[in-house]
C-alpha cells in the first residue's frame, strides 16, 4: 500500500510543475479509499457526539502502512517526506479533523522529535514500535500561565537526582495525552540563563509513570481526541528518556515547528475541501421556489468563493511542504500556510452554514462540525496574531513582542 521514498520518481525541481507525480496522486487516492473504507460518516459523528477516541482508525492506519510514513527506512518506515505527511492528514481530516489530528500528532511529535534530537538507541527503541502503530505520543508544552511564551512562562521543573529527573508541574491542552503511551515533556532543568530558551530540556515520559494525573477538557471541536491537563507530582524519569541536549529543548523544538504548521495548514485544508463539497451538493439538491438553490446567483457566489479560498490555501500549503521537501527554508511559507488555511478554512465553514440555511443547526449534517473543528486553528496551535508578529519581523520591522 505505501512504497518506499527510494521507489518514487522525481519531479525536476528546476521547473514549474504543479502535478505532484503519479507516486504521490497513487498515495492520495489509497488514502481517499481508507477514510471512505474505515471512517464512515455515521462512524465519525458517532466519535464526534462521544468524545471517543478513533482507536480503530489507528491500528488500521497501522495496518496498511500509513504510519511508516514519516519514519526512516532503517527504522521501520518508507522515508517518506513532509508532502506525503500533508496528503494523508489532509484526506483523514477531509472527512475529520480528529481524526487528521489522530495521524499527525504521532507523525510529528513522535516520529520528527526522536528524528531530530533522539539518540540512536532511542531511535531504534521506539520508532519501530511507532511504524507498527504500537505506541503513540502525545507533545506537552503548554502551560497555564504560557502559551506562546510558554519559554518565559514555564513553571514545569526537571530536577536530576542520581540516574533519573524528578519532575513537577502542570500542562494543559495536552491532546491525546490519556491515549498515548508516551508525552514528550518540555520541562526547565537550569535557572540561571541568559534567554528565556534557554535551560528547557525534553524528555520521553512513559504516560503511565507513577505520579502523573490527568483532567479532561470540555472542548467544543475536535472532541474525538480528547485534550488533557497533566499534573507531574515527583515523576521520575530516568536519564536515559533526556531527548537531545540538556538545557537545549526549544532549540531542538525549532525544526518541528515548520513541520507543525504545514500539517496543520493541511488539517484546515482537509476540513475546507469537506465543508465546500457538502455545501456544493446541499446547493444541487434543495429546492425552492421550484427550482435548485444553487441556481440563485447569492448561493452560486458563495460556492464560487469558498472553491477558490479552498484552491489559494491548497497553494500555498503544498507550496511549503515542497520547500520543506527539498531542505530549503520554509519558515515564512509555513507560517503563511497555517495562516491563510486556518481563515479560509473558517470563512469557508461559515459559508457552508449559511447555505445550510436552518439545518446547519442540526447534529445530522456535518458542516456544524466542519464550523466548530476548524476555529481552533486560529489561536492553535500558533495565533493567527504571533503567526503575523513573525512575518513582520521576518519582513525586517522591529519585534513586537
Amino acid at each position: 500500500m505505501v512504497t518506499s521514498a527510494s521507489e518514487w520518481g522525481t519531479v525536476n525541481s528546476g521547473q514549474l510543475n504543479f502535478d505532484l507525480g503519479k507516486e504521490k496522486e497513487f498515495l492520495r487516492q489509497n488514502i481517499r479509499e481508507f477514510v471512505e473504507r474505515e471512517c464512515p460518516r455515521e462512524y465519525v459523528r458517532e466519535l464526534d457526539e462521544k468524545e471517543e477516541y478513533p482507536e480503530r482508525v489507528w491500528q488500521k492506519l497501522a495496518e496498511y502502512g500509513f504510519l511508516q510514513i514519516p519514519i526512516e527506512e532503517q527504522y521501520g518506515g518508507v522515508g517518506g517526506d513532509i508532502v506525503d505527511m500533508v496528503i494523508v492528514t489532509e484526506e483523514l481530516a477531509r472527512r475529520s479533523g480528529a481524526i487528521g489530528l489522530v495521524f499527525f500528532m504521532s507523525s510529528c511529535f513522535g516520529a520528527k522529535t526522536l528524528s531530530i534530537g533522539g539518540t540512536e538507541e532511542q531511535k531504534r527503541k521506539y520508532l519501530p514500535q511507532l511504524a507498527e502503530g504500537k505506541i503513540r505520543f502525545a507533545i506537552s508544552l503548554t502551560e497555564p500561565d504560557g502559551g506562546t511564551d510558554v519559554a518565559g512562562a514555564m513553571k514545569t521543573r526537571a530536577v536530576e537526582r542520581g540516574d533519573h529527573f524528578v519532575v513537577n508541574g502542570q500542562k494543559v491542552w495536552t491532546t491525546a495525552a490519556k491515549e498515548s503511551d508516551y508525552l514528550i515533556l518540555f520541562a526547565r532543568t537550569s535557572e540561571r540563563t541568559q534567554k528565556r530558551i534557554d535551560g528547557i530540556s525534553v524528555f520521553l515520559v512513559d504516560s503511565k509513570s507513577p505520579g502523573i494525573s490527568m483532567r479532561k477538557l470540555e472542548k467544543i471541536g475536535i472532541r474525538a481526541t480528547p485534550s488533557y491537563e497533566v499534573f507531574y507530582d515527583n515523576v521520575r524519569v530516568p536519564k536515559e528518556n533526556l531527548i537531545g541536549e540538556r538545557d537545549k529543548g526549544m532549540y531542538q523544538m525549532f525544526p518541528m515547528l515548520n513541520n507543525e504548521r504545514i500539517l496543520t495548514a493541511a488539517l484546515c485544508l482537509g476540513e475546507a475541501q469537506a465543508a465546500f463539497e457538502d455545501a456544493l451538493a446541499y446547493a444541487q439538491e434543495r429546492y425552492a421556489f421550484e427550482r435548485p438553490i444553487g441556481q440563485f446567483q447569492a448561493i452560486q457566489h458563495k460556492l464560487s468563493w469558498m472553491r477558490t479560498k479552498v484552491e489559494l490555501a491548497r497553494l500555498i500549503t503544498y507550496k511549503a511542504a515542497w520547500l520543506q521537501s527539498l531542505g530549503r527554508d520554509c519558515a515564512i511559507e509555513a507560517n503563511m500556510a497555517k495562516l491563510v488555511a486556518a481563515n479560509f478554512a473558517c470563512e469557508v465553514a461559515d459559508m457552508g452554514m449559511q447555505i445550510l440555511g436552518g439545518y446547519c443547526y442540526s447534529r445530522e449534517y456535518d458542516m456544524q462540525r466542519y464550523w466548530r473543528d476548524c476555529r481552533l486553528h486560529k489561536v492553535g496551535p500558533v495565533s493567527d496574531e504571533m503567526v503575523l508578529n513573525f512575518i513582520g519581523e521576518k519582513l525586517g520591522l522591529p519585534r513586537s513582542y
